[in-house]
């Protein structure tokens, strides 16, 4: 919105000589009023209002605003923006008619007198006089449009709500339309609907979001009465109550409130009640009216009738057959004498019996009563009614004149009296409907056409001010051009676009010009003639644009195509091309240029130039697609956030060189001054640049125009917004892809206040001296241009005027008249409006508007065929419809003559055939002979084959969308059961049983079942505690067992070690004691100082026990109902939407665990049945083949084997195979086939259950049974044949086969009656246990119920409590935040109390000092001094008194201290005495006679005296400072606590609200009669209203609690009597003890002097004893010096340490010795063994010596037994070398062992 340059509100000057005299009066009012909106703040959206201004200030007297007063016009009306020193005039454009109304605005129709309606046009509101049709305009004051307007009941005034920032509501005189009175503050942004009350003293109003604030104003007084905020959502309208002028009504979307004035003890309170639609759907309310018993009657969106009493519907009324009473939304309601009056969408006005509705009330649950209206009216077809306004005709006295606004564009004038002489509707005026798409003039005189989506072309004469003509099409109109004079040179040629993508041609002309046949009328206006209709595009055509020539017509569509047309007398198609966006405008270059260029603006950032097509050059036989005409691209990137980096980045430049700038000339500052210049500090860092943005979304572009060949200008939206963009096609690359450019503007203009308010239309006049730009807020804006080109300087300066609405009335289009003496705006609010351009108006009379005269032969022509279907091909579509249907013939023509030639070798083969037939046999051919290929038929084989596999691909879709399908019912029905429904029969009877039919838990569940609940948390918290404990105990454990582990070595500790800890044990305990008594001394002092600061006063009351006995007083024998008004639930008690999910989530996993478990006990009893049944048929094979071997009459009857029934296996049901299936299609086919017969007929139902079902269970078992009993039959035949044969062959049996028989048969018997009796066990139990199980459902049943309304009443109160937990929380929080700042609060509080308490101790320390001081001198003067009034002179001479007195002063009006004012008022009157003497005292010298010591004493006492002062001074400068900002911040935590004990009521009022809510709800308790104690006259009453529902735990807890109450009553009277007694004896004891306290004073005084000689022997005894005076306390708490005793013990510790070591080592050296003594032995005795060793070997050498010699003995002896002993002696030789090398080793190595050891031991 243009805000600040635009429009300009003045302060609101007087007019008249009266209005003079008042104005020191109006003065005070206004400033009333805006310190009234100062102070006033949003209240709740409740029941808190904002009281009047008498009521906040009652002590001031408001003057009053005098009757006569008025305001200027003038001076309060907007006018146009110019930039200033512009030299542009100010009546640039001068408003000159309205063509247009906003019929879709709420209410915009008033009726002031007979002659003259009132509506809002824009930023107009307009007087349309009947007769002449004149109009006069009021302009709003601020320039933001309009809101409301509403008629004062006495017709003597009318207000006018507007929009803006901050709006103002003008109450206007009537018929003198002087400014009466303007009421500021209403609202923030603008004003909806306003109503005078019936007296017409007061006025409300509602505004809009964000406040939607309902005032209450007495108008005359400008004063704002009350004010409340009326609802969160939009608010339609209000109005006051006719009969009872305290009540308020305001309706909205999803919404009706009703409100009260009620006088509180507060003063006058605005109450509103929100009405509750209940079971009724919420509907938007847009009429309704209050009638006189209170009630309130409303329409809905579906158009019924709701009538509302308390809030509440009482009855929803409709007609008869449950009709709605209108068809649509009821927009209007009225009561009209004694009668009901409804007016709707519809265009229906109906009348109803006003008694009936009153009266009415539901007679059943549907809450609907059925009326009929008494009459009704339908205004006329395609009509929409949205507001009525009378008048009181003055021809027929009580007959009211109504006057209606019809939203489709027109005003209705209505006798709605229902009689015969009531006249039918007449229709006053028509206008468009909704947004003006489109706007042109014509090229040669002054009419002007427009269109817009209300179906509908209108021509108008400016000139004139009249509507000449009017034609309605099919579809709604979106662009529109008159023909220039070169393609019609009489000027009546239009070209107009629709949505459905037709474009018609249009004629307008004079019908005075045709000729006139017999009957026809003379018609003065112009007609409109159908001259052609062609459609070229398949979407709403965008924009129509004429070459300059005239020789060709472009049009662009939203379907993204660019269609061309060869003008001639009748259009012909040329071809199109296809753009790459919606098509937003079409312009063709001006004759200035060379070629003839058409230049493209798409929505989506693209621009194209295209140059005309020649129609002879395109091909359009087969298609209307030009594919080679050449085409230019841009494609708009966006630079905005480039510019705005530049702008930022030059900014912080100049910045940063002002800064430098300004450094510099201090520093040259500084040195001129001398001083030295400090080093700069560093200057903080810069924030970043905002990095370069560029929109997801192209902004799209909303116009543009050429400036110079290839060149062009562009206006865009969106974020692109605020600049005129100046650009150029480049070169383009014909492979290049558009959407992949990224082109720039060359220049950029910036626009001032076009950020968010972007240009949407710009035009020219003829002479292009002026350039027009309609914006988005509705606001024209002119700019004069000097030069023929556009620059920055050329649109710096312009005039700017609001003139359609600011909201949604952006301009649309701008045109000027051919002679630019007019300018014709249009505007997405209905609206048209023509201006004179510096023109007079006198020079337009002479002007006239001519209308073009008929073509000849107009009259004979045919009337052109219109394209009436929307969905009718396009002209692209024919010719590929033709061109495809010339293709197709072609084909089948083709296929004709391949037929033929078939069909002629088909008879040829024939002719062969029978030929061959003929010959003889052996000289025929075989048909084999025929194939002159076999390939052919394999080729064949092969395509069927392929069309097979093709068969199958093409159903392989079909395939898996079905399997798809199946497995998504499968998904839906069947696997999100847990379990189906499975029904157990019994055997024998008819009882059953039956599952539960339960839907798995849903993942939520499962994900809350994940979540650590309560009960989890608490089981956390105990195993968590357990294993703690355990951790505890077994650590306790570890340590037990570390412990014992530890003693023996503590055990085997040396008497030192015990020493030493002795030691440090007795330091431990000295320095414990001491620390003990210490304690003892400091708790014995505390405990004194406690007692005495706890000693209570004597009316000290414990506030625990004044608690207890509050909450006694208001408790005790008192059951609080959660229904009462005063009942405040406890904030543990609070139900919250967590808790509520909670309990639900655990009913619903609890009843979900019951039925699975009731369930499984169901499976397992059907498990049962099959295997009991399993059972029965084996006992029943067996009883077969006993029965077999005993005779027919023996045999009792088999019982019957139990058969599962279907419904007790469903899951059987979803079994199929490929049988079933064929059995289904077969089925499908015969339904297909029989299509005739009724789809419910039983045989084809039972034909398809038939083919549906599986084999049951009973087939399936007989089929079993079927197979079984061969094999039996077969070993009873095999019986009967072996018995045959025996009896063949032993026809007698013996005694004793009879005998064995006999034992058989009784044995057979026997088993036959036991297997019998076994069966009948089995199916017995089984229907126990089935009858057993089914009570048991039955009572889970009972408990299912139940928790089934509790889930239902706890979902009931979830859903409640989630409407209700945003605004629950929001107080919550508002609570917490408030407690945080209070809490946050407190220690500053407490900090500066305590500040406080120092400064004044402070100050009476300094008091006291110089209250010490002036004792001082005293003292040192003496008695009888003769210069004692010289040096009290001396001491207090003033010096530098001034100040300190004033700031004594300062700080006396905020001291507390009473004592403190008396010393300083008397000291100050010390002054003061002196005072007078100062000037003859001299304290330079010292008089004679006098003491020079004393006197240098005073000269010091002065200097301390002053000192103090100043001390004091400033102490208590630093008091009062502290004592304003403690009070400053003991306000404003005053406030705080008040604000934080406000929300806290607010809360629990909202708690309170809650729980009535919840109190609504219809919660059912079943009930059994014995369960029924409340009884009337020994009867069960009908009605249980006043009845309380108990359980039993309850009632019984509370009759024993009135047995405890009455015990407890009587326990407190014992104790009350006890306590009496108790202080009885309590105050003779105080009595007693004062007494010997005033005697022991008295003995005090008397000891006094025996206490002094006491204490001086005690000192002496000290004296004596110690040699000085002790501090017993101080002894009690001496100790030893800790630090020296640890430091002996430590170094006893380290000696024992250092002996203990030096031990370890000698030990260690003693152990090495002995192991070196030990390895030297046994080295010695490895040496004599190798001594030894050596010593035999010199032996056995010399043995073997001496063999040797022998040797020729040895020959004589046997051989065999020396060459043994040889080879073992050789061994034994090898054996000792062997250990003698291991025993040198061994030497080496502990030789080696030695050296470390010696080494070690060193």
């Amino acid at each position: 919105m243009e805000e600040a340059p635009e429009e300009r509100k003045t302060s609101l000057p007087k007019e008249s000589s009266a209005a003079e005299e008042q104005e020191e009066e109006v003065e005070q009012v206004e400033s009333d009023i805006e310190k009234a909106d100062a102070e006033d703040n949003l209240e709740e959206e409740d029941n808190s209002e904002v009281p009047s201004e008498a009521q906040k200030r009652p002590e001031k007297v408001e003057k009053k605003i005098s009757e006569t007063f008025f305001y200027n016009y003038e001076d309060i009306c907007s006018r146009p923006f110019v930039t200033e020193d512009s030299g542009i005039p100010i009546n640039l454009l001068t408003l000159k008619h309205s063509f247009g109304y906003d019929c879709t605005k709420s209410a915009n129709l008033m009726v002031m007198d007979s002659q003259t309606l009132m509506y809002i046009a824009g930023n107009q509101v307009v007087l349309l006089d009947l007769k002449p049709k004149s109009q006069r305009y009021l302009r709003s004051s601020g320039g933001g449009g309009i809101g409301f307007i509403t008629a004062h009941p006495t017709k003597q005034y009318f207000a006018v709500g507007e929009k803006g920032k901050k709006p103002n509501i003008i109450i206007y005189d009537y018929p003198s339309l002087r400014p009466y009175r303007i009421l500021q503050g209403g609202t923030e942004e603008a004003y909806v609907f306003g109503d005078f009350n019936r007296a017409g003293t007061l006025l409300a109003s509602v505004g809009s979001s964000p406040d939607y604030m309902l005032t209450i104003w007495d108008w005359k007084q400008e004063n704002i009465v009350l004010r409340s905020k009326a609802f969160s959502q939009d608010v339609y309208k209000v109005t006051f109550s006719a009969d009872n002028e305290e009540q308020l009504t305001t309706s909205g979307s999803g919404h009706i409130r009703f409100w009260k004035m009620a006088l509180t003890f507060t003063g006058l309170k605005l109450q509103g009640a929100l009405g509750r639609f209940g079971k009724t759907a919420v509907s938007d309310i847009i009429g309704y009216v209050e009638l006189p018993d209170g009630k309130v009657i409303s329409g809905t969106e579906w158009g019924n009738l709701l009538l509302w009493e308390g809030g509440l519907i009482k009855v929803e009324l409709c007609r008869a057959g449950n009709k709605p009473c209108h068809s649509g939304p009821i927009s209007q309601l009225v009561l009209e004498e004694g009668e009901l009056v409804t007016v709707g969408k519809d265009g229906f006005i109906r009348v109803w019996n006003f008694e009936v509705i009153d009266a009415a009330d539901s007679v059943d649950d549907t809450g609907l009563l059925e009326v009929e209206p008494m009459n009704e009216l339908q205004v006329g077809k395609n009509v929409s009614l949205s507001f009525m306004s009378k008048i009181n005709d003055s021809g027929q006295p009580g007959q009211p004149i109504w006057y209606a606004q019809d939203a489709n564009g027109a005003m209705w004038k209505l006798d709605l009296t229902f009689s015969n002489m009531t006249r039918d509707p007449e229709c006053l005026c028509t206008f468009h409907s909704g947004r003006i798409e489109a706007i042109s003039v014509s090229p040669i005189t002054y009419l002007l056409a427009t269109t817009a989506l209300d179906r509908s072309v209108r021509i108008y004469d400016f000139i004139s001010n009249r509507q000449l003509s009017e034609m309605k099409f099919k579809q709604g109109g979106t662009s529109l051009m008159w023909a220039p004079r070169i393609v019609n040179p009489k000027g009546g040629l239009i070209a107009v676009g629709f949505e459905d993508g037709v474009v018609r041609i249009i004629e307008v002309y004079d019908p005075k010009g045709l000729p006139i046949y017999a009957g026809m009328s003379n018609r003065d206006n112009a007609d409109i003639n159908l001259k052609q209709a062609f459609k070229p595009h398949s979407t709403a055509v965008t924009a129509l644009a004429y070459e300059q020539n005239g020789e060709v017509l472009a049009t662009g569509s939203k379907d993204k195509t660019v269609f061309f047309f060869a003008v001639e007398d009748k259009y012909e198609p040329i071809g199109f091309i296809c753009v790459p966006g919606p098509v937003q405008a079409l312009q063709w270059s001006p004759p200035s240029h060379a070629n003839s260029m058409l230049l493209i603006l798409c929505e989506n950032g693209f621009v194209l130039q295209v140059p005309a097509p020649i129609p002879e050059e395109h091909d359009t036989s087969s298609t209307y697609h030009i594919k080679n005409l050449p085409t230019q691209y841009f494609h708009f990137y966006s630079i905005k956030s480039r510019i705005k980096l530049e702008e930022e980045i030059a900014l912080r430049e100049k910045k940063k060189q002002e800064k430098e700038k300004a450094k510099l000339e201090w520093i040259m500052q500084q040195q001129a001054m001398g001083k030295e210049i400090e080093e700069p500090e560093e200057e903080p860092e810069e924030e970043p640049l905002p990095p370069l943005y560029i929109p997801e979304e192209p902004s799209p572009i909303l116009c543009g125009f050429y400036s110079a060949p290839g060149k062009f200008w562009l206006s865009l939206g969106g974020y692109d917004s605020g600049f005129l963009y100046h650009c150029e096609f480049s070169s383009n690359d014909p492979q290049e892809d558009p959407e992949n450019r990224q082109d720039e503007p060359f220049e950029v203009i910036p626009i001032e206040g076009t950020d968010n308010n972007p240009i949407h239309r710009i035009s020219f006049c003829t002479s292009r001296l002026l350039m027009f730009c309609g914006m988005q807020n509705g606001a024209l804006r002119v700019y004069p241009l000097q030069e023929k080109e556009l620059s920055v300087d050329t649109l710096k300066e312009y005039w700017s005027f609001n003139i359609h609405d600011n909201d949604y009335g952006q301009i649309q289009g701008i045109c000027s008249s051919y002679d630019d003496r007019f300018l014709i705006t249009c505007g997405g609010d209905g609206n048209i409006f023509t201006f004179d351009i510096l023109s007079p108006e006198d020079v337009h009379e002479e002007l006239k508007a001519k209308i073009p005269s008929p073509r000849s032969g107009l009259e004979k022509e045919k009337a052109a065929e219109d394209i009436e279907d929307p969905n009718a091909d396009n002209i692209e579509e024919v010719k590929q419809k033709k061109e495809h249907e010339r293709i197709m013939k072609e084909a089948e023509e083709k296929k004709r003559k391949k037929r033929e030639e078939l069909n002629t070798l088909r008879q040829k083969f024939l002719l062969l055939l029978q030929k061959n037939q003929e010959l003889p046999k052996h000289m025929q051919l075989h048909r084999e002979q025929y194939e002159i290929d076999h390939r052919f038929f394999e080729e064949l084989d092969r395509q069927t084959a392929q069309r097979i596999q093709l068969v199958q691909k093409e159903l392989a879709w079909e395939h898996e969308k079905y399997s798809i399908g199946l497995q998504k019912l499968r998904n839906r029905f069947r696997d999100s059961l847990e379990f189906d429904t499975v029904v157990v029969h019994a055997i024998q009877s008819n009882h059953q049983i039956s599952t539960y039919r339960i839907l798995a838990m849903s993942d939520k569940y499962y994900q809350d079942m994940e979540r650590p609940s309560w009960k989890r948390t608490v089981l956390k918290k105990i195993w968590r505690q357990a294993e703690e404990k355990k951790i505890v105990r077994e650590t306790k454990h570890a340590t037990v067992f570390k412990g014992e582990a530890e003693k023996p070595k503590t055990e085997i500790r040396k008497p030192t070690t015990r020493y030493i800890e002795s030691k440090r044990e007795q330091i431990r305990r000295i320095v414990e004691k001491s620390d003990k008594v210490k304690a003892k001394i400091m708790k014995r002092k505390a405990e004194w100082d406690e007692l005495y600061k706890s000693k209570p006063s004597d009316d000290y009351e414990n506030p625990k026990d004044a608690e207890e006995i509050r909450e006694a007083r208001e408790n005790m024998g008192y059951y609080n109902l959660k229904t009462a008004a005063n009942y405040r639930e406890p904030e543990h008690n609070r139900m919250t939407t967590e808790k509520r999910v909670m309990q639900l989530a655990s009913l619903e996993e609890l009843m979900h665990k019951k039925k699975v478990n009731m369930n499984k006990e169901i499976m397992s009893l059907r498990d049962l049945k099959v295997s009991v049944t399993e059972e029965i048929k084996c006992l029943v094979q067996e009883l077969k083949s006993i029965q077999a071997a005993l005779d027919l009459s023996e045999c009792l009857p088999l019982p019957p084997i139990p058969q599962l029934q279907s419904d007790e296996v469903p899951e059987k049901r979803f079994e199929y195979d490929s049988d079933i299936l064929l059995r289904f299609k077969e089925e499908q086919e015969a339904k297909a086939k029989l299509q005739k017969e009724p789809k419910g007929s039983p045989s084809s139902g039972a034909l398809e259950h038939e083919v549906l079902r599986p084999p049951s269970i009973k087939e399936s078992d007989t089929m079993v049974q079927a197979g079984g009993s061969h094999p039996m039959r077969s070993e009873s035949s095999v019986v009967i044949d072996e018995r045959k044969v025996l009896e063949i062959e032993k026809a007698e049996p013996t005694e004793m086969e009879l005998e064995i028989l006999k034992r058989e048969k009784i044995k057979n018997l026997y088993l036959q009656e036991t297997l019998i009796k076994k069966v009948n066990e089995l199916v017995i139990n089984f229907d126990a246990e089935l009858r057993f199980l089914r009570h048991k459902k039955l009572k889970l049943d009972v408990q299912m119920k139940s928790a089934d309304l509790r889930y239902i009443t706890w979902y009931e109160e979830l859903l409640i409590l989630r409407n209700l937990e945003k605004h629950e929380y929001l107080l919550q929080e508002r609570v917490n935040a408030l407690t945080c700042e209070v809490e946050a609060m407190r220690p500053k509080y407490n900090s500066y109390l305590a500040q406080l308490e120092e400064r004044k101790c402070e100050i009476v320390k300094l008091q006291e000092c110089e209250k010490a001081l002036y004792a001082n001198f005293q003292a040192s003067l003496g008695e009888n001094n003769e210069f004692a009034s010289f040096l009290t002179k001396v001491l207090k001479k003033k010096i530098d008194y001034m100040g300190k007195k004033e700031v004594e002063r300062e700080a006396d009006e905020e001291d507390d201290s009473e004592e403190g004012n008396d010393k300083e008022s008397s000291l100050g009157a010390d002054e003061e005495n002196s005072g007078s003497e100062d000037e003859v005292v001299d304290d330079s010298v010292c008089p004679k006679n006098c003491n020079e010591a004393l006197f240098r004493n005073t000269l010091k006492l002065r200097q301390k005296r002053l000192h103090i002062e100043k001390a004091l001074t400033e102490e208590k400068k630093v008091a009062a400072n502290l004592r304003k900002k403690y009070n400053a911040f003991a306000k404003k935590m005053k406030a705080g606590e008040t604000s934080l004990d406000t929300a806290k009521r607010e809360l629990d009022t909202f708690q309170w609200e809650k729980q009535q809510r919840l109190n609504e709800l219809c919660v059912v308790v079943p009930l059994k009669l014995h369960q029924v104690e409340y009884l009337v006259n020994g009867e069960m009453p009908s009605d249980f209203s006043e009845a309380l529902v108990f359980t039993n735990q309850s009632l019984e807890y509370l009759q024993k609690r009135i047995v405890e109450l009455r015990k407890e009553k009587i326990m407190q009277r014992e104790t009350y009597k006890k306590a009496q007694e108790q202080h009885k004896q309590l105050i003779q004891d105080k009595k007693e003890m004062k007494i010997k306290i005033r005697l022991k004073d008295s003995a005090a005084l008397c000891a006094m002097p025996l206490l002094l000689e006491l204490e001086e022997k005690c000192n002496h005894l000290m004296m004596k004893k110690f040699g000085r005076m002790v501090d017993f306390e101080a002894v009690q708490a001496h100790t030893v010096n800790i630090r020296v005793e640890e430091l002996e013990a430590e170094i006893m510790e380290k000696e024992y340490m250092q002996s203990q070591e030096l031990k370890e080592w000698e030990e260690r050296i003693l152990h090495l010795q002995q192991q070196l003594m030990k390895l030297t032995q046994e080295n010695t005795s490895k040496l004599q063994q190798l001594e030894k060793f050596y010593f035999e070997t010199q032996q056995l050498e010399t043995k073997l010596t001496s063999l040797k010699n022998d040797l020729g003995a040895e020959f004589h002896g046997p051989q065999t037994t020396d060459i043994k002993r040889k080879a073992k002696l050789q061994s034994r030789v090898e054996h000792m070398a062997h250990d003698t090398a291991l025993l040198r080793e061994e030497i080496h190595l502990l030789n080696r062992t030695d050296k470390r050891l010696q080494m070690a031991c060193m």
